[in-house]
């Protein structure tokens, strides 16, 4: 007997919510850096008008990465407790109200206000892979590429429309930090008609272990300290991010140490950036054609040390320098979030695993950049400092080789 053709209205309901979840972890991606990188190019109002020293500004802009630390091993329970789509909701509706508050000027909202940002944004960060292998688990790597592209396109116009929407009204960065809280809002807007439909519930988390084949137990959640494998995925997303963290505190210092003009410096920034959108885009090209990622993430490595290497022997070709550690920074972001999905059986495990990588990650990456710049500051010079940077590179080699090899979390001998 020849099956029915399933009916149209069944047919239209599917691709609408397939059009919602695109568009709703793009949505998710847009948000994760815009609110953050807003900050520093309006940095310097925020002292005058607040009368803060160097060193309050510099705590202000650590304390988003210090709450990623502390908030992302939390985000796998609180999904598994209420649902993805109310914790990814959820999340939106306090960013946007976090974002509001610290341009209210009212003393300690914008301290206040920047810490549950962070927290919301550690939420979407370690949930949204999770997401995407739910709902896309044979095309992790090109879904992470295309939302970890949104993310760094947003990101780069967050900082560069800072100051001139800054200039647009009286309430100066209060306007143009607190502009982005619509963004939060709409995305919020998207998720709502998912939260309702509750399609996070018992029956599709029983369908999704069937799927797998891999029982959603808390025993196996839980295993992700004590692999091996989940180590190596933490440490190359961490390392990555040190490398990425360093690049964009120091490099334009780095750069007018070594003879650079400031304004030039500043417009590598940018060209970093934009490596670094077509680098995700290229590494999620190459995630999907590779069995084992090891070669991809050694490779990458190599990149980026031929970039710092560079700098530090023929500064005069900074552009090159730059364009490498952009685009080598952009794939590897990449592809440390794809294993996220790649490593792992179902969205339960990817959320584990994205927790606990994203926690002790971004906690090696807050402290890379000060590392660096204590090094400078101790020695007189960059030679250390950068020397420093290698070594996580070499590290960065090792953990990519590792944590590319076609492996499950929690199978034997991983």
């Amino acid at each position: 007997m020849s099956s029915l053709p399933a009916p149209v209205s069944t047919r239209h309901d599917g691709a609408v919510r397939a059009g919602l979840i695109l568009a709703g972890v793009l949505l998710v991606a847009m948000n994760l850096r815009a609110s953050i990188t807003a900050v520093g190019p309006v940095l310097g109002d925020i002292r005058a008008d607040l009368g803060i020293g160097g060193a309050a500004a510099s705590f202000l802009v650590g304390v988003p990465v210090i709450a990623f630390a502390a908030v992302s091993p939390m985000a796998p329970t609180i999904a598994r407790r209420v649902g993805l789509e109310w914790a990814l909701g959820g999340s939106l509706l306090v960013l946007a109200a976090a974002t509001a508050l610290r341009s209210v000027p009212i003393p300690g909202a914008i301290w206040v206000g920047t810490a549950v940002l962070g927290g919301a944004i550690a939420m979407l960060n370690v949930l949204i892979p999770a997401l995407v292998k739910r709902e896309y688990p044979d095309r992790v790597g090109p879904m992470t590429g295309i939302y970890s592209a949104a993310q760094g396109t947003v990101a780069a116009l967050a900082a560069g429309l800072a100051v001139p929407i800054a200039g647009l009204s009286d309430a100066g960065w209060r306007l143009s930090l607190g502009v982005w809280a619509g963004l939060a809002l709409i995305g919020f807007a998207v998720f709502l008609p998912q939260i309702r439909r509750r399609h996070d519930s018992a029956a599709r988390r029983a369908a999704a272990a069937a799927d797998s084949g891999a029982p959603l137990t808390p025993a196996r959640v839980g295993s992700m300290w004590t692999s091996p494998l989940a180590w190596s995925v933490t440490l190359f997303l961490g390392l990555q991010s040190t490398i990425y963290y360093t690049v964009i505190t120091w490099w334009p210092t780095i750069e007018h140490d070594a003879g650079v003009d400031l304004a030039t410096a500043g417009a590598h920034q940018f060209v970093f950036q934009a490596a670094g959108i077509a680098g995700s885009l290229t590494g999620a090209w190459l995630l999907h054609r590779l069995r084992s990622q090891s070669v991809l993430g050694a490779s990458l490595a190599v990149i980026a040390v031929v970039g710092l290497m560079g700098q530090m022997v023929v500064p005069e070709l900074a552009l090159v320098w730059v364009v490498l550690l952009g685009s080598s920074g952009g794939a590897s972001i990449t592809m440390a979030l794809s294993l996220f999905g790649l490593r792992t059986h179902n969205h339960h495990q990817a959320a584990a695993l994205s927790g606990m990588a994203q926690s002790v990650g971004y906690l090696v990456a807050a402290l890379g950049p000060i590392l660096v710049g204590a090094l400078h500051d101790a020695t007189g010079s960059w030679t250390v400092a950068l020397s420093f940077v290698a070594v996580c590179l070499v590290g960065m080699f090792f953990c990519g080789i590792l944590a590319g090899r076609p492996r499950y979390v929690g199978d034997p001998r991983s």
